[in-house]
């Protein structure tokens, strides 16, 4: 059922619509009744013309100029003639006298359309028109925006899959797509973050569960290196999650305090994350390699999330390769592992999903790739997993990085 303001809201303005037209038919109506009386003054204005009055002979008894005479003569006429002599006469004609029941056989037609009978009649029949033609266009508009209204309610009250139809390309149809795509990303953006909490709740089990093993056996006597090492292991893997869940969650909510825009040399930043885990870097031969802008911090995160991804799988050497596009730099990561099946190649990058048969102890939590794409996305660029170039055994990641700034 619609509320009062929505019957208000329509209601005002049909009668707004309709209360204008009929001023607008007023204003007309006094003009033109304005202006035919200025006309009828203008053409109607005493003029002299010659009139002859003769007898039954045909002989002259009056010849001259006669000039009507303003006013009535008891509802008649009368003229006023100057004869060649001088001499003035007055003519005066009595009115038309009707026969009973003979109203309506007006010159102008039945009374009812003569003045000022048919200007009223004319201004209800268009007033009566407006209000019947208007109403339905008004309420077929005002019910789009009912519609939205309801979705709108709907959605505060939770119903995050609400949607509007999108009809017409006027403001209010803008209005509706604008709001489908401000429902689609709060949709989107609520279930990842009910998709990360619960997901990083059972991740944080698994390392907090040996930490706590790992107590207990501190409690019988000396622990052994292998078991400080184990417990290091699993504080910095609580640390590595716990980092790439407050990123992910900053990217996923568009955060602007995840770092300053500024032009970065990819290749020096390639050549210290290949360092670090022992990979090849190459570069086209002949190819200049130009800086792109981007936050640094983070294009760094996402190079070293794909050469540990590469390594933590391979069986032998990991090769970062930097190529250059039109209007784009393109950073291929390529190892010798088991490879990625084409049904999973775009799966792996939703957050903590894991290759069927990889362990929690081989390392990494599932956010690695997730956090590759959301700043890829985040520089206008994109990433994606294909089988090597080369035909060999493996898997390549390709990050493209638009050289304009997004």
């Amino acid at each position: 059922m619609l509320g009062p303001f929505s019957r208000r809201l329509y209601l005002r303005i049909w009668l707004a619509t309709v209360g204008g037209v009929l001023v607008f038919a007023l204003v007309v109506g006094w003009a033109w009744r304005v202006a035919a009386e200025h006309s009828a003054q203008t053409f109607n204005a005493p003029a002299p013309r010659e009139l002859k009055l003769s007898d039954a002979q045909g002989q002259t008894l009056v010849q001259g100029m006669a000039t009507r005479e303003p006013g009535p003569w008891e509802a008649g006429v009368s003229y006023q003639i100057e004869a060649a002599d001088g001499a003035l006469y007055t003519l005066q004609i009595a009115p038309r006298v009707r026969p009973a029941g003979a109203r309506g056989s007006h010159r102008n037609g039945p009374f009812w359309l003569a003045p000022p009978y048919g200007f009223l009649w004319i201004l209800a029949l268009v007033g009566l028109a407006v209000t019947l033609g208007v109403f339905p266009i008004i309420r077929r508009l005002l019910q789009r925006l009912e519609r939205l209204q309801r979705s709108v309610q709907r959605f505060g009250e939770g119903d995050l899959s609400v949607r509007v139809p999108e009809q017409g390309h006027d403001e209010l149809a803008q209005l509706s797509r604008q709001f489908n795509a401000a429902a689609a990303r709060i949709q989107t953006l609520v279930q990842s973050h009910k998709s990360l909490l619960a997901n990083a709740s059972h991740e944080l089990r698994s390392p907090l569960a040996r930490i706590r093993m790992g107590m207990g056996l501190l409690e019988n006597g000396q622990p052994s290196p292998e078991a400080l090492a184990e417990m290091q292991r699993n504080i910095a893997e609580l640390d590595q999650l716990i980092d790439e869940i407050l990123l992910a969650s900053r990217l996923d909510a568009g955060a602007d305090n995840v770092g300053t825009v500024e032009m970065v040399d990819l290749v020096g930043l390639a050549a210290e994350e290949c360092a670090r885990v022992d990979a090849e870097l190459q570069l086209a031969e002949g190819a200049a390699i130009p800086e792109l802008p981007g936050i640094v911090r983070l294009l760094r995160r996402a190079v070293r999330n794909l050469l540990e991804n590469a390594r933590r799988y391979s069986e032998g050497p990991v090769q970062l390769s930097l190529s250059h596009e039109p209007g784009a730099l393109l950073v291929r990561v390529s190892d010798h592992g088991p490879g990625v099946p084409p049904a999973q190649r775009e799966r792996i990058f939703e957050p903590f999903y894991r290759l069927p048969g990889a362990s929690e102890r081989s390392g990494g939590v599932g956010l690695g790739l997730a956090l590759v794409r959301s700043i890829a996305q985040r520089h206008g660029g994109s990433v994606r997993c294909e089988a090597r170039p080369d035909g060999a055994r493996g898997a390549s990641f390709v990050l493209r990085l638009p050289l304009s700034r997004p």
